[in-house]
This record gives structure tokens, C-alpha cells and sequence, in this order.
């Protein structure tokens, strides 16, 4: 009888702590006392070491914000940045959108810069063939960040292109998630560390783990040549991104390069956690040379995690333009997880009239994720928003159209973990030449999909059904 009722108290005890530290975030509560009454001793000692720890978040903010210099400072200040909403572009479509324009230059930390070109790159062989051209190019210093690097062809042509800049004197800086590229090679960081390129990782599993950090994940993906030209989106180094896995075949992604005021925004940002990780400092004039970009386009670069001191920016940025929205909104995302509020938001915009459509994967890469991203199919669909099914290969791409008003490509998904755990950055794009070449790529993606149709969805197998439910509860420890 005692050990039942010491039994019972350590239960308790254990559903009172995730009540108390999680009363914030609903649904991740339900989701760790599903996993409690299923493992009950287990559960706990998961939630110890994997559940966000809000002490940590001080931690970020205290060791992972950089003090801007005065060469960092001259650069920003060089800048040509928005201050009307006219100002963008001068285009009409922006006009009257006032509310939301005073929420984007609210992003203190990355304003709306009004002097940069862009070109988007669709798939992985003509970003990886850009990448490599600019890397080539280097004169001064390569600054590098992927969530997961690999050690295969793609892996191995980044390593040599980096060794070869090294040899030629250039400063390589490089910075990988400890999740995210756990299976990388010793040989393969050694020998770059060999030639004088620094490694960095960020949050080694072991050590995230026992100082409970596994959810703090870098999945930011920059490169920044010379501090001229930059590159940001969701395509990492490996060969899946060239289609080379054999499951999910032809990878589709999106990244994009820039050039002009928003590149100093991906150095401050690769800064940032260079100085988290190396605890150096990187001065120098060099790093915030003086453009010679000549383009008009305006860009905006968000960027969003525990660090810093806009830690939900992307979805923010993403509520304001559902809200914003009045004709369309076109998303693209390999996970579909959203929270309540952003999920009633977009079947409020469909039921009002605005045109929602996303496509998400038909083949996937983990199946439970899946299973929460189709959770959400029939309360879409019951609003009016049109889903559809990639099948052309695995949908990665991480794209959003709003209007003629304003497109994003970058390295969040639109799940929870992006919003709320992830290390994310996304550049913000607001006029017609990205705007339209991100629409031309979504109705061809369109045409490679099949529409999901309610009727036929709601016919869907009961066990498939439960499935779904179960994942939707687990979804946002996803």
C-alpha cells in the first residue's frame, strides 16, 4: 500500500511539473502528459532532457547577442531602408497596407532594405552550382551555416571547394548543428580543420542532451561570400537535395541569392552564432565592405529562435501577412503543423474569399510528421482551402506568396518547432520580379500534384484516422 501511494504521488508530482512549466503552450502540454499516462517514469526522464528549458532561453540571449561594432554599424547605416509604405517599390499593392508595414518595420532588427538583387534558384543543382560559383570567387572571407552538412558528392564538393580557399589564403568560417549533421565524419571536420578552415558546431548532441538543449536546433542554412553576396533558404549540403535518395526521389527546394543592403543582415546573423559558438568576435571593415549593388528590390531578412530578442519574428511575420492577405495566399512546406491561432487564421482568409492553397508532400520523409500535417487536411479543406500533393518527387521547399504584396523563402516550415524551437532566418521579398518567379514555380508544383478533394478524404480508412490524431497530439514535440 505505501508503494502504490509513493507511486502515486510521483505521478502526480510529475503532471503537476509539466502542468507548471508548460501552462503557456497548451498543446505541447497535452502532447507531454499523452506521453506521461503511456510512459509514465519514462516520459518524465524524456521531458527532463528534451523539453525547452526557459532558464536556457536566458542563456541565449545573454551569450548569443552580439554588440554591433562601428565598421558593423557604418554598414547598417549605408543601408537604404523604407520608411513609408510607399516606399516599397511604390507599388499600389502596398498602398493602404499601412498596418502591416508598420508591423514589418517593427522588426527593429532587420528592416525593410530597399536596395538589393536577387535571383531565386529552384532545386538543388542550380543553387549548389551558385553556391560553389561564389565560394570560388572569394577574396576575402566564407562564412558557411547549414543545419546538416554531409559527407557524400554534395558533402565532398563543398569541402573542396572550401580547401581550396583556405589553401588560397581566404578565412572559412563554418557552423553545423550538432543534430542536424550528427552522421558528418571526424575525418571529414578534421581535415578542414587541417587546412586552417574553422568548424563550429552548434549544440554537440552529447552535450545538448545532458544540459537539455535538444530542441535549441540551428536549421538556419546561409552562405555569405566577401560580405557582398549572400545566399539563404531551405536547401542544405547532401546528395538528397540532388535527388539522390532513393525513397523519396526528385528533391524540389527553393533558396535564393542576394546581393546588396540585405546581405550585412545574413552577416550580422552568421555573426550572431559565430559568437555563440567560437566566442569570437569577428571585427574588421572587411567584413561590411561597401556594395556596388545597383538593384531596387527590397528585402527583408527575419530571423527568429531562443537567442535575440525577436524570438517568434517569422511567425509573426506570418500572421500579419495571412491577416494582411485580401486576394491569395500560396504556401509551400513540407510540414504542415500550424497552432490554433495561425490555423484558424488561414480558414478565416478562405472563408472570407481569399484564394488559400498549399502544397504539401505526397511521399514523405517521416511518416508521423505526415500524419500531423494530414490532421489538418479536413478542417482546411471544410473552409476552403485547397490542398494539394507533391508527386513528382519530395516537396521541400519553404515558400509563401501573399497578394502581389510580399513572398518569403527561407529555412522555416510551418510547424510549431519552426515558429517556437528552432534557430530559423528568412528573407522577405516584396517585388514583382521574385514575387512572380516563386508564382511561376508554385503552379508548376501544382501541376506535379494531385488535389486533395473533401468528399473523398473524409472516406479515408478509421485507422488512418486514429493515426492522424495521435500524431496531431504528439505534434508539437515534432
Amino acid at each position: 500500500m505505501v508503494w502504490v501511494l509513493i507511486a502515486l504521488f510521483v505521478f502526480i508530482f510529475q503532471i503537476a511539473t509539466i502542468l507548471a512549466l508548460e501552462f503557456r503552450h497548451p498543446a505541447k502540454t497535452v502532447a507531454w502528459l499523452l506521453i506521461m499516462f503511456g510512459l509514465p517514469v519514462i516520459g518524465f526522464v524524456m521531458y527532463y532532457f528534451l523539453a525547452k528549458d526557459y532558464r536556457r532561453r536566458r542563456h541565449y540571449r545573454q551569450n548569443g547577442n552580439l554588440s554591433a561594432d562601428a565598421d558593423m554599424l557604418n554598414a547598417l547605416q549605408r543601408c537604404k531602408h523604407a520608411s513609408r509604405s510607399e516606399d516599397v517599390n511604390g507599388r499600389r499593392s502596398f498602398v493602404g497596407q499601412e498596418r502591416f508595414f508598420r508591423m514589418l518595420q517593427r522588426q527593429a532588427e532587420s528592416p525593410i532594405t530597399c536596395q538589393n538583387e536577387t535571383e531565386v534558384l529552384t532545386n538543388g543543382e542550380a543553387t549548389y552550382d551558385s553556391i560553389f560559383r561564389a565560394i570560388g570567387e572569394a577574396r576575402h572571407h566564407v562564412h558557411v551555416e547549414f543545419y546538416t552538412i554531409r559527407d557524400d558528392g554534395a558533402g565532398r564538393r563543398l569541402k573542396e571547394a572550401l580547401l581550396q580557399k583556405a589553401r588560397e589564403g581566404v578565412k572559412v568560417r563554418v557552423i553545423v548543428d550538432g543534430i542536424g549533421s550528427v552522421e558528418l565524419s571526424k575525418s571529414y571536420v578534421q581535415e578542414l580543420k587541417q587546412a586552417g578552415v574553422d568548424v563550429q558546431c552548434f549544440l554537440q548532441p552529447r552535450i545538448a542532451f545532458f544540459e537539455k538543449r535538444m530542441n535549441f536546433r540551428n536549421h538556419r542554412k546561409i552562405v555569405v561570400v566577401d560580405g557582398l553576396i549572400g545566399f539563404v533558404g531551405g536547401i542544405n549540403i547532401g546528395d538528397e537535395y540532388l535527388g539522390g535518395n532513393p525513397k523519396l526521389g526528385f528533391w524540389r527546394d527553393t533558396h535564393l541569392r542576394l546581393e546588396g543592403d540585405a546581405v550585412y543582415y545574413l552577416q550580422q546573423v552568421f555573426m550572431q552564432d559565430w559568437w555563440y559558438t567560437a566566442k569570437e568576435k569577428l571585427n574588421g571593415a572587411a567584413y561590411w565592405p561597401e556594395h556596388r549593388c545597383t538593384g531596387g528590390e527590397r528585402v527583408q531578412i527575419v530571423h527568429s529562435g531562443p537567442g535575440g530578442g525577436k524570438e517568434d519574428a517569422i511567425l509573426e511575420v506570418v500572421y500579419a501577412a495571412v491577416a494582411a492577405a485580401q486576394t491569395r495566399i500560396y504556401i509551400e512546406t513540407p510540414y504542415f503543423i500550424p497552432d490554433t491561432g495561425l490555423a484558424a487564421a488561414l480558414r478565416t482568409a478562405a472563408l472570407s474569399g481569399v484564394d488559400v492553397r498549399i502544397i504539401i508532400p505526397f511521399v514523405p520523409d517521416t511518416k508521423l510528421v505526415l500524419g500531423a500535417t494530414l490532421s489538418y487536411a479536413e478542417d482546411m479543406l471544410a473552409a476552403g482551402v485547397r490542398v494539394f500533393r507533391y508527386r513528382k518527387g519530395f516537396m521541400h521547399a519553404k515558400t509563401m506568396i501573399v497578394d502581389r504584396l510580399m513572398a518569403s523563402v527561407g529555412s522555416a516550415n510551418m510547424d510549431m518547432r519552426s515558429f517556437h524551437s528552432n534557430f530559423e532566418i528568412n528573407a522577405l521579398l516584396f517585388d514583382e520580379k521574385g514575387i512572380e518567379r516563386l508564382e511561376a514555380d508554385f503552379m508548376k508544383d501544382m501541376e506535379d500534384s494531385s488535389e486533395v478533394m473533401l468528399a473523398q478524404f473524409r472516406k479515408r480508412p478509421l485507422r488512418q484516422k486514429a493515426g492522424e490524431a495521435v500524431a496531431r497530439m504528439l505534434s508539437p514535440l515534432l
